[in-house]
């Protein structure tokens, strides 16, 4: 038996005209939209996009230096408005809650970050100035850096992330002053103003009376 079957041929349907002018059920991209595939809008950077959230391209904050943990996952609903990146990065990814807590992870293909917990511990401030109290018994750490030439000298191409150390202006200023007050001779000394009021207290004492009377011995009282 044969079916027959109408021609479709001068039947327009309502959604060909959206098809065919992509005009789609509305705007492109919704607020809350997953743009984590897309590029970082260039004009955001700048401060100079003005479409917002309908802006096709990712808006991303500077300071977003570590990745969602719930992005991993799929699990974040909180698109661009998200404190953290969506981006899959393996240099900033979230610390390992196992290895930081236990010292070691069981998972060979864990994804997050294995950070050693001496590298957590940031510079001495005071032993960085010079001197710390504390000594090795410090919760900071003491790092004994050579001073780069190339910045004492007024430039480092280096810059950051040069290996040794770039000492602040401060500290050079003040150990340059201090310098030039030992080397300079100060005023006087505690000594010398005890050696000073010495010999003016004996300047200013009158000398004493050699008495002009004769001596009369009592041998000769006796014979008168």
């Amino acid at each position: 038996m044969q079916e027959v079957i109408a021609g479709l041929e001068k039947i327009i349907f309502d959604l060909e005209d959206d098809v065919e002018n992509q005009t789609g059920i509305g705007f492109l991209p919704f607020p809350g939209m997953d743009k984590s595939g897309v590029a970082v809008c260039t004009f955001f950077l700048k401060g100079l996009c003005e479409k917002g959230k309908l802006c096709p391209f990712r808006h991303d904050d500077g300071e977003k230096t570590v990745v969602c943990k719930h992005w991993l996952r799929g699990l974040c609903k909180k698109s661009d408005q998200c404190k953290f990146l969506h981006q899959y990065d393996t240099t900033r990814m979230p610390e390992c809650y196992f290895y930081s807590k236990f010292g070691e992870c069981c998972n060979k293909e864990c994804l997050f970050l294995h950070a050693d917990p001496a590298s957590k511990i940031q510079n001495c401030p005071w032993y960085d100035q010079g001197f710390c109290k504390y000594g090795p018994l410090c919760k900071f750490r003491h790092m004994r850096r050579v001073l780069c030439t190339n910045y004492l000298a007024g430039f480092c191409p280096e810059g950051p992330g040069c290996r040794f150390a770039h000492p602040k202006m401060t500290l050079l200023l003040r150990k340059a002053s201090h310098s030039k007050n030992v080397s300079q001779p100060q005023g006087p000394t505690k000594l010398d103003s005890i050696v000073e009021t010495s010999e003016r207290g004996q300047q200013e004492s009158p000398p004493a009376e050699v008495s002009s009377k004769p001596t009369v011995s009592f041998a000769t009282v006796h014979l008168l």
